[in-house]
Order: structure tokens, then sequence, then C-alpha cells
């Protein structure tokens, strides 16, 4: 989704020759696959976006398979970028790298200052070591590697999965076919009181290249709207987007995972670049998107 996202963000400001991998094509776990694409294509920039994502059940599930894959991915991607000669490179984190009772908002001050969230404490790790990672090799090798966390991210291109994708697009998926089918209630994890922060796509790859031309700094950027809702909130735009007329019930057995998770995205609003898509906007195109699918298949 969000390296996509980018590449159409690219073309669309006329940058053109873009090299890009599916995961068929280049298996970046394979650090000799990977050396040999950086020794053979010499890209000049480089966003790292690829990385094993899920919700909280897929996170509760396969922890070593998050930690465990995206150290692989973002290790080899950043040494090779650096080994073969490129400029600059910009690493996808995650907001869930800052502690789970963190003050709010979140600053990039609080990274390593308390506990993580035990619900994606694996996948948060990961993401720490590859902020570390960047950090060291521009101490100890010049490389210019910069880092954005970004708060949960949807739009076109998100993962729909019903085990394993976060909770918009499942929520989404969820209400759309319930809506259809004619399914009189739905059932949502948690209490519904967990209050989120979710930054469309296109505005986030927006954010990314504003970065890559005018940030140059080993400190972490958050990358947000800087404005949160509550879970039962959303829900009820999705229920709104969708035209589901059934009930909805919270499960207040399962986890709610992180009270309330949202970005201080000041410094990115002082560097000049500020969120533009309206949540219930950017909710309403995302099914829009999504039934496009449906219809197609």
């Amino acid at each position: 989704m969000a390296g996509s996202s980018i590449c159409r963000a690219l073309s669309a400001a006329g940058y053109q020759n873009q090299i890009t991998r599916t995961r068929l094509e280049l298996d970046l776990t394979d650090r000799s696959a990977v050396n040999r694409f950086f020794e053979e294509e010499r890209p000049e920039y480089v966003f790292l976006c690829a990385a094993k994502v899920g919700g909280i059940l897929a996170n509760k599930q396969a922890p070593a398979d998050f930690i465990f894959q995206n150290t692989l991915i973002q290790t080899h991607v950043i040494d090779a970028a650096a080994r073969f000669g490129t400029a600059k490179l910009l690493f996808l984190g995650s907001s869930c790298i800052y502690p789970k009772f963190a003050p709010q908002p979140i600053s990039e001050d609080a990274l390593m200052t308390g506990a993580l969230e035990p619900t994606n404490d694996a996948y948060a790790v990961a993401k720490i070591n590859g902020i570390f990672m960047c950090q060291a090799y521009r101490r100890q090798h010049g490389f210019n590697a910069i880092t954005a966390q970004p708060t949960n991210l949807y739009g076109p291109g998100d993962n729909f999965d019903p085990m394993n994708s976060h909770v918009l697009p499942g929520l989404i998926r969820r209400f759309h076919e319930a809506s259809v089918s004619g399914t009189p209630e739905i059932v949502v994890w948690g209490t519904g009181t967990p209050r989120r922060e979710f930054l469309h796509v296109d505005d986030f790859a927006s954010a990314c290249i504003h970065l890559m031309l005018h940030y140059d700094d080993e400190k972490p950027m958050n990358v947000g709207t800087g404005t949160d809702v509550s879970i039962a909130e959303l829900a009820e735009m999705v229920r709104k987007a969708t035209g589901y007329a059934g009930t909805l019930r919270f499960d207040h057995t399962k986890p709610d995972g992180t009270p309330r998770k949202l970005l201080d995205v000041s410094r990115l609003e002082a560097l000049g670049w500020k969120a533009k898509i309206p949540l219930e906007t950017g909710i309403a195109e995302t099914v829009e998107w999504y039934r496009s699918l449906e219809i197609v298949s």
C-alpha cells in the first residue's frame, strides 16, 4: 500500500526513473539477492517500505515471524544501500515503537522511555532496531539515512484479509460484507474506547517525498494528522460509509491494545508539511475502492 502510493506520488511529481520489485521478483530476506539488486541497479534514493505487517491477531499468533522477517528485510536493505552508493534512504518505522503508556500526543523523544504494548512488541522491537541501524550507519559511515514513524495508514491497496488486517480495513470488509448479506449484528473486538490516529496513504506518500527532499537528521520523524478518534467512532464512520443498518456490539473480553496512540507531529508541520485528507472522506473513498475490487472479482 505505502510503496504503491509513493510510486504514484513520485510519478505525479515528475520522477519517472523508478526502480521497483515485487516480492516475487526480489526476496528482501535473502541477503545475496538484495546485494545483487543494489550492485546492478545502484539506486540513488531508496524508500524502504517493505515489511511484514498485521493487526493484533496476526501479531499475537506469529511474533517470531514479525521480528525475524522485518529484521532481515531492513538489515539487508540498509546495509546494501550504504555499501553500493545510495545517496539517501528513508526507512519506514511505525508508531508502535513508542511505549504503551507514553504521554499523549507522543513526541519522538518518547522512544525507549517505557515498556512496549505486548500485543505487537516483536514488530516494534524490529522497527526500533531499524531506526538504530540507520543512526549507526549515519554515525559510522556517513550514510544519509532518515526514519519516518507513520501513524496507522489506510487507503487504496490496503490489506483487507479477515485474519491479519489492521483495524480500519478489517472493519471496512466486515461492514461491507454484512451490508451485502444482511447480517443483523457485527461484533468488534474490545471496548471501543481506545483512540487511534489514521492517515490516508496518499497523504503519507506526500510526506515521505517532502522528507526525502527537506529532512537530513538522524532523529526519527513522526508522520500523522495530529488528531484521533475512538474505535467506536471509527466503527460508526465505517457503518455510515458502507450503509450498514444492523447492530454493532463490542466484545469486552477481547484485547484493546494500547489505550491511546496519537503522534505529536509538530516537528513535521514546522518542516512545512501537513495532512490534507479528512478521515471521513478518506474512509468513503477507500470503501468505494474496495467495492470496485469486489465488482472486478
